[in-house]
């Protein structure tokens, strides 16, 4: 299967028969409490609310909440971010999200080797898009969580990404490493590490899924460009998921699909335990619930 609209990852989380439960960290500031209320009006997911008690119970007032929240009391963010940890840890949630905290707090007890909640895995970010010019979803990782990734990372990117769209329902997930030219050239090592990527998924390190690299932007995303270049890939115009070789490539790539080219998009931190939802305050209430969705179908990838 693969889904064409965000809105269809949204409605295959609603129709979940077992309704999940999100822990919130810090929830105190309004867009806290609106998502916590919105997921559980729309039947996506119940919440624990930590934070302090005084300023949650005033937002739910303030925005008209009649919803009945567990909440745990905590005073700050690093004592709020342990706290959703632990909960996780003790299996009373099945997903993580950052509420009025920086994402540098929300992360450290999550990794934290003794009391966190890792798995031995690298975490990576996935950016599910919806663009009015591609014919379904379309990923790009990593664009959050790794500034210049090695090649083992890399690995381990390509098989969080691959394993979340085995979650989500995907037979063989199709994947592109990106560079800026499609042939190996030693003087670029994004294109040798992009063939060796190819290279071990054709071994099946990767677990099972297409990989295509060294591989440029027009030639993955076009299967008539393809051609004409004469390139060799039977996927192209048809991958789902995009590798990028940096930070930079995949929050520009990111911000002007959303910016330039009209696309919405939902985020998703992978690779711990369970999902973690690390929102911009900036971002909009639809790509907020959107996020929570993508984490509701994949809050069990990893049990």
């Amino acid at each position: 299967m693969e889904f064409k609209t965000l809105d269809e990852v949204l409605e295959r989380a609603i129709a979940l028969p077992q309704k999940r439960k999100m822990v919130i960290a810090n929830a105190n500031d309004s867009h806290s409490i609106e998502l916590a209320a919105e997921t559980k009006k729309m039947g996506i997911a119940d919440a624990i609310l930590i934070g302090d008690p005084d300023k949650i119970s005033d937002q739910l007032k303030e925005n008209g909440q009649g919803f009945d929240f567990e909440i745990l009391p905590s005073y700050t963010p690093e004592e709020s971010a342990g706290m959703a940890v632990d909960i996780i840890r003790e299996g009373k949630a099945d997903f993580l999200v950052k509420g009025m905290l920086e994402t540098s707090q929300m992360l450290r007890p999550v990794v934290n080797k003794e009391t966190g909640i890792g798995t031995g895995r690298v975490m990576s970010h996935l950016s599910v898009n919806e663009l009015p010019s591609y014919h379904k979803l379309i990923t790009i990782t990593d664009g959050g969580m790794f500034t210049y990734p090695t090649l083992d990372q890399k690995k381990e990117i390509v098989k969080n990404a691959v394993d979340a769209f085995h979650a989500l329902g995907y037979e063989l997930p199709k994947v592109a490493c990106l560079a800026a030219v499609e042939v190996v050239n030693p003087k670029m090592l994004e294109t040798v590490e992009a063939r060796e990527i190819e290279e071990s998924a054709n071994r099946g390190e990767l677990g099972t899924c297409y990989v295509k690299g060294p591989i440029s932007y027009d030639i993955a995303m076009s299967a008539e460009i393809a051609a004409y270049k004469k390139f060799d890939g039977k996927h192209c115009g048809d991958f789902d998921i995009l590798l990028v070789p940096n930070i930079h490539t995949g929050n520009i790539l990111g911000k002007s699909w959303a910016i330039s080219a009209g696309g919405t998009f939902a985020g998703v931190v992978v690779g711990a335990k369970v999902p973690i939802v690390i929102t911009s305050r900036a971002s909009s209430s639809q790509e907020k619930l959107r996020a929570l969705a993508l984490a509701v179908l994949l809050s069990g990838m990893y049990r």
